[in-house]
């Protein structure tokens, strides 16, 4: 009998540790879930954006090497200008602003409305396009979420 008394509440001890255990991961399952289709979306952003990127941009810019273009790699949320080792133009050179989506965005679109007299002679038309690269370099500068 003594038996019995021990371990009916071990038994209730387990089955009540056990139920919370379940319940603790059932409840975490929707945000794991989310976090799992953030970095699906995540990657196909980087998967788009770096083909778009290679079509539309990799003739002129390298991601870690100046070309013909200035890196840009962590263009975003840097100062307009500000690549040591790139020589920019004197219209490039008086800009005051830090790249984000929005300045991205107009530039993509037409350069010399955003930079008059810039030497950037590409613009991309379609917005979709311009999005999946402004998402990838954004991405790539290790920053997650519009700033």
């Amino acid at each position: 009998m003594t038996m019995r008394r021990v371990a009916v509440p071990l038994l209730q001890r387990h089955t009540t540790v056990t139920f919370f255990v379940f319940l603790s991961i059932a409840t975490a399952a929707p945000d794991l879930s989310r976090a799992a289709q953030t970095a699906d979306a995540n990657n196909r952003d980087l998967t788009d954006g770096k083909r778009l990127f290679e079509k539309r941009c990799g003739g002129c810019h390298g991601l870690d090497h100046d070309q013909t273009g200035p890196r840009l790699r962590t263009v975003y949320g840097r100062k307009a200008a500000s690549v040591p080792t790139f020589r920019y133009s004197v219209a490039l050179k008086s800009a005051r602003f830090t790249w984000d989506d929005v300045l991205l965005d107009k530039w993509l679109t037409d350069p010399d409305s955003l930079i008059p007299e810039n030497e950037m002679d590409f613009s991309v038309p379609k917005a979709e396009e311009r999005a999946a690269i402004i998402r990838f370099l954004r991405l790539s500068s290790g920053k997650q979420g519009r700033e």
